[in-house]
């Protein structure tokens, strides 16, 4: 299977987050927000053991697969990423995160994940210091910022968790992308691009909305104006 590409670090993503939308009519929901020219979807992989929340597995990534090109961009929020990461492949991901806490040696975890094809990513929860990823954050694609608690969508936006991302603009330079998820709304958007974030996870604030088109609309705005 060849896997898809982040697009280049710097240009400016969103990445609408399929844990808040309708899985009854998810491949519509999906073709919605591509439509509207989205490049990435973000899929929250929850096992109730690392976080507090059950979501799905490589089968849903699978299926979602076969109904989008756009990027998929799989955040395992998960005990053992190192037993799973294979399937997700397979399964369809395109880029795949995993956090700094799951892993022994996460500079081999990250060789290990672009064996298997994908691009990858590395995740700092609130609570996280930047320091624990300072070493293996350069050769990632992309380092993920929680802006609020993982396991659960529609939390509130954490300011000082955000912040993490001007030091790790400077540890990183331009080559590499600063996602952030949590809280992401257009009156959130803006200061995580300032602090120096070019992807922007939202859930609630696009899939929450009957005008999804409107809504991305909103956060491009924002962006632009941010």
């Amino acid at each position: 299977m060849t896997q898809r590409r982040l697009p280049k670090a710097g240009t400016f993503q969103i990445a609408p987050s399929v844990l808040s939308a309708d899985f009854a009519v998810l491949a519509s929901e999906i073709a919605e927000v591509t439509d509207s020219g989205i490049e990435i979807i973000h899929l929250d992989v929850m096992d109730g053991h690392f976080v507090p929340n059950l979501t799905f597995g490589p089968p849903v990534v699978k299926w979602i697969r076969k109904h989008t090109d756009a990027v998929l961009d799989t955040h395992l929020m998960i005990t053992d990423p190192d037993k799973y990461a294979e399937r997700f492949a397979e399964a369809g991901s395109d880029h795949i995160t995993f956090h700094i806490e799951t892993v022994a040696d996460p500079k081999a975890f990250v060789k290990y994940l672009r064996d298997l094809g994908v691009t990858v990513g590395v995740t700092l929860n609130p609570d996280t210091p930047v320091e624990a990823v300072e070493a293996v954050a350069p050769l990632c694609d992309m380092v993920l910022v929680m802006t609020v608690n993982p396991g659960f969508g529609g939390q509130s936006f954490m300011d000082d968790a955000a912040q993490k991302c001007i030091r790790l603009r400077q540890i990183v330079g331009q080559a590499v992308r600063i996602e952030v998820d949590g809280g992401i709304d257009p009156t959130t958007v803006g200061t995580v691009k300032r602090y120096g974030a070019d992807t922007f996870v939202a859930g609630n604030a696009i899939f929450g909305k009957p005008d999804r088109a409107a809504a991305i609309a909103a956060l491009r705005e924002a962006i632009e104006n941010g």
